[in-house]
């Protein structure tokens, strides 16, 4: 089942009927509203060619320092054009709407890249970037000899593991006491799935939960952003929380934390970070 998969994604992932993005006509000046397409710009070694970022854009951690335009959901058009692009790469949630009916109105190429919570996904967005960019060739050469590999590997790791798949439950942060949780159909259930766990909870959407419902979800597996934790205190604190350390995960130390980006972004990265937890279940 693994191989059939794997042939699958390669399939999908080197198809070039399948990405619909355009390639721009000059890719010179770059701006970018989401981390993941920095870190896909990086990849494809184009970072000589940004002239500024989206403050979710923390790795590499030389992009920390680049100009910034603000945070990829309120960005201001006033702000982008200033900087004179020639190309504006913006993740699905990039906005506000009138900021991106202003740059459609400025004549400035500019390419919102749709997300989906896949590995799948995540070879798609990477291909879609390249194409714009000009650089496809060699981002088939890198979904061929790391994306895929690490998709394989990740694969394998689920497989090995005995047991039906751990519960998860994903917290963002912690709002007055409570934790923020990602429910169905948000990044984190597409990173749980990715390295084989099931969410914990039902519901849709992020939202801060009681004791009733974390105690429902029982989950065996905990995994909170470092953000969220350390805005919180230290993981002892954490696992001593009122009504978490209820839970088989708290009871069982079985807490996982990791940067959020790394998980949440959809970018590569995710692959690893997804390889890393599914390895930690397996030992």
């Amino acid at each position: 089942m693994i191989k059939n998969l794997i042939k699958i994604f390669s399939f999908f992932a080197l198809s070039p009927a399948v990405i619909a993005c355009e390639t721009a006509i000059d890719a010179s000046r770059i701006t970018v509203a989401g981390g993941s397409i920095t870190e896909i710009l990086f990849m494809l070694e184009m970072e000589k060619n940004i002239v500024a970022v989206d403050t979710t854009s923390n790795y590499p951690a030389v992009a920390k320092d680049m100009p910034s335009i603000g945070y990829v959901r309120n960005v201001s058009a006033e702000g982008v054009l200033s900087l004179t692009p020639t190309v504006i790469i913006g993740e699905h949630d990039m906005g506000p709407p009138e900021t991106l009916a202003q740059l459609k109105n400025s004549g400035i190429e500019h390419f919102v890249v749709e997300e989906v919570h896949t590995s799948e996904g995540i070879i798609d967005k990477f291909l879609c970037v390249a194409r714009i960019i000009g650089r496809e060739t060699m981002a088939r050469d890198i979904v061929q000899e790391k994306l895929l590999v690490e998709i394989n590997l990740l694969g394998k790791l689920i497989a090995k593991r005995a047991g039906p798949p751990p519960r998860v439950l994903f917290v963002l942060s912690m709002r007055s006491g409570s934790p923020i949780v990602g429910g169905q159909g948000v990044s984190a259930d597409g990173f749980i799935s990715m390295f084989g766990g099931v969410n914990s909870v039902k519901f849709e959407g992020w939202k801060p939960v009681g004791p009733e419902a974390i105690i429902s979800a029982d989950p065996d597996m905990i995994v909170i952003t470092q953000r969220g934790l350390t805005n919180y205190g230290t993981l002892k604190e954490f696992k001593n929380h009122p009504y978490l350390r209820l839970t088989k995960a708290a009871k069982n130390n079985n807490i996982l934390t990791m940067d959020g980006m790394e998980m949440l972004g959809f970018g590569p990265r995710t692959i690893d970070a997804a390889v890393a937890v599914a390895k930690q279940l397996v030992d």
